[in-house]
């Protein structure tokens, strides 16, 4: 039944000390080198200042979404002036710079792909899971993909404070750098023909994992080398992507960890 006095618009209540309202206080948070999670823009606005916000914002990848009035006011009571910043609890690294530190570490590359993954709960287990499993970077796409809040490292155990993070602006382009600093990608995906088991995960590696709904973008997919199903013997078609994420991430530190002590 309709309810009148229920919002258009629902949201979590976010602590306002994780937020910055009013353009003026974004541009200068901006300025100040500060990590945003994403920004949102009042629809309909065109002040002179908000276009030099999205003149500041050119560049970074710090996604922005432009909502209706009530979406912003659903967030605070304050005069926010159409532009409210969430301040991401982590800080973000840049892929082209963990690469070649870990190859001149002597280091094989370990790396978990989240295409699409915007569950927080899934991506906090991930993390933490990466974590647990030595792995030496987590890569996500800037854009239609996950907040990375309060929530998210709470899920991870903390986990999101060690393991390095990199949120880029075009994750096809992410994966084709990947492919020529010779790292292998290695696509879950439950439409593939050969086992997980059965791949080389002891090279330098990148476990790349779709959403549960829609998979791996086909672009991303077709850039992968190899593509792997984790077998279902049962009633249920798919596993739960932090699950299945774990299972590629232990497999590769078994086949690395035998290798090691043959």
């Amino acid at each position: 039944m309709f309810n009148p006095d229920k919002p258009k618009y629902e949201t979590r209540r976010v602590p306002e000390k994780e937020m910055i309202f009013g353009t003026r206080a974004v541009i200068e948070a901006i300025e100040a080198g500060k990590t945003l999670d994403k920004i949102l823009l009042r629809r309909d606005m065109s002040s002179a200042t908000g276009r030099e916000l999205l003149k500041r914002l050119q560049g970074t990848t710090t996604p922005v979404q432009k909502v209706p009035l009530e979406k912003l006011n659903q967030y605070t009571d304050k005069n926010h002036q159409g532009v409210i910043a969430f301040l991401s609890p982590i800080d973000f690294h840049r892929i082209e710079d963990i690469i070649p530190m870990l190859f001149e570490e002597g280091k094989t590359p370990l790396l978990m792909v989240l295409d699409g993954i915007t569950d927080v709960r899934n991506f906090g287990a991930i993390a933490r899971t990466c974590a647990c499993a030595g792995a030496d970077a987590l890569i996500v796409a800037a854009r239609s993909s996950v907040s990375i809040n309060g929530d998210a490292v709470k899920t991870s155990a903390g986990a999101l404070h060690s393991l390095p993070v990199c949120k880029v602006d075009n994750l096809q382009q992410c994966l084709q750098y990947l492919r020529d600093s010779g790292i292998k990608l290695v696509a879950a995906t439950e439409h593939a023909d050969h086992n997980y088991t059965d791949t080389d995960l002891t090279t330098p590696l990148a476990i790349v994992m779709g959403s549960e709904d829609r998979g791996i973008y086909e672009p991303n997919l077709r850039l992968c080398t190899d593509q792997v199903r984790i077998p279902m013997h049962g009633p249920i078609e798919s596993l739960n992507v932090s699950v299945a994420a774990g299972i590629m991430l232990y497999e590769a530190l078994r086949q690395r960890t035998a290798m090691r002590n043959a």
